[in-house]
């Protein structure tokens, strides 16, 4: 009997012993999970602020995204992710409604980019969007609320554009007409991309999205650049925006300017100088 008891209070000590260390080795585990958690934690947070932002680009009129191909490529090249968005070329408060979706849809910092009738879209869509730390206009319309493309266009001469438009009226849905515009195919290398290679301006003539005349009539009603720092590539050989304009409003959003012997379609003849601009922004803005 007394050996028996004995026995069971070793057993009943050892079980007690084993329940201690059991709980020693439960709570070790829980605090090294906790630590471990807490390290992910830290490092996620340092790599979120090193990342670099989502570049977003918007193409304009009588262009689509492959327009931004070069740019592309070298932008992947130095490690940004980027989006090129497919631009209805309805109207700006319509487009940047649909630009802003994107926006919202990208995670983390971004850089929005707009070419030419993209200008305008940017400036309505990154409105109140407190993840878009930059704005690069290249050869693009910064308008002010009230103004449109036609109406800045025209402010100072030197646009040939009107001569070289192949307008389309068609009826719609609800009865009414509207017109499309189109630039001739045999005028656009000279017209668009002059400086481009004529067997690649002739495919992106082929290849052409047209913009709604009332696309470009339609008034601004907001202006991102108003609030967010903006850099403005300034096309000095452009025949669709002229080079007075741009300058004028670069100057009025106190935007960073780049100045360029090139024409219209910049994009696509210099996507070295582009790209340069839009990483130059980047590093400006995003720590």
């Amino acid at each position: 009997m007394v050996s028996i008891k004995g026995g069971r209070k070793r057993l009943v000590t050892g079980a007690v012993a084993t329940a201690a260390a059991g709980v020693a080795l439960g709570a070790f585990a829980a605090l090294s999970g906790t630590a471990d958690g807490a390290t992910e934690t830290a490092a996620a947070a340092v790599a979120a602020k090193h990342a670099k932002p989502t570049i977003i680009l918007e193409h304009g009129a009588f262009a689509d995204g492959s327009s931004w191909n070069g740019v592309i490529a070298d932008l992947r090249a130095d490690g940004y992710p980027v989006v090129a968005a497919a631009n209805p070329l309805r109207g700006p408060a319509s487009d940047g409604a649909a630009l802003r979706t994107v926006i919202d849809h990208v995670k983390g910092t971004k850089i929005v980019v707009g070419h030419s009738y993209g200008g305008n879209v940017i400036s309505e869509a990154a409105t109140d969007a407190p993840e878009v730390k930059a704005l690069v206009y290249v050869a693009a319309f910064l308008p002010a609320p009230g103004e449109s493309a036609l109406e800045l266009t025209n402010k100072y001469p030197g646009s040939t554009l009107p001569g070289a438009l192949d307008p389309v009226t068609y009826q719609q849905a609800d009865g009414s007409t509207a017109t499309d515009l189109y630039i001739q195919q045999d005028k656009f290398h000279h017209q668009f991309a002059a400086d481009v290679p004529a067997e690649q301006a002739a495919l992106m003539a082929a290849e052409q999205r047209p913009i709604a005349q009332a696309a470009l009539e339609e008034k601004a009603t907001t202006a991102a650049w108003k609030t967010k720092p903006s850099w403005d590539i300034i096309t000095t050989e452009d025949l669709n925006i002229p080079p007075a304009v741009q300058r004028f409003m670069a100057k009025r959003a106190h935007a960073h300017t780049t100045e360029v012997a090139a024409s219209h379609s910049v994009a696509v003849s210099h996507p070295h100088l582009v790209a340069h601009v839009i990483e130059r922004a980047a590093r400006a803005t995003v720590s």
